[in-house]
């Protein structure tokens, strides 16, 4: 299929802009989202988690975390030892998640308008194949 690169790559950077104009309110981009996003849905974590979730090197997640840290989102707390950084939200970073959560949703049911059900099910289950060939391939670990 000639060209589906290009239009997913057309697709995802229109997505992303709409998300990060989303965040803008809460002085956030769709980067600081992804660290929110994974610390909420698998609780406190040490940037190794967080980065090689995303497969992106940990002083990029550092960066990340500092900024959210500054923005009182996220708080370290003492790990195993003292080395460790485990980074869990604030009750601050809690609320904003919930905010940001909704705004999300409700732009995930306006761009998936017109799609079947069974159109959306569809490619839902198939990106996460078209990335497990790519990691594969680039003899990355597959999660």
């Amino acid at each position: 299929m000639e060209g589906f690169f290009q239009n997913y790559l057309r697709l995802y950077r229109s997505l992303i802009t709409s998300l990060n104009e989303l965040m803008s309110n809460y002085h956030l981009s769709y980067s600081l989202w992804q660290v929110m996003y994974y610390i909420k849905n698998y609780g406190p974590s040490t940037l190794v988690d967080i980065s090689n979730y995303y497969n992106v090197e940990k002083p990029t997640i550092t960066r990340r975390v500092h900024r959210l840290e500054e923005l009182q989102i996220v708080v370290q707390i003492p790990g195993k030892d003292r080395r460790e950084k485990i980074i869990q939200l604030t009750e601050l970073g809690e609320q904003i998640y919930k905010e940001c959560r909704l705004e999300i949703i409700n732009l995930e049911k306006n761009v998936m308008e017109g799609i079947s059900k069974e159109d959306q099910h569809i490619t839902y289950l198939t990106l996460p194949k078209i990335q497990h060939n790519i990691m594969k391939r680039e003899g990355n670990k597959i999660e």
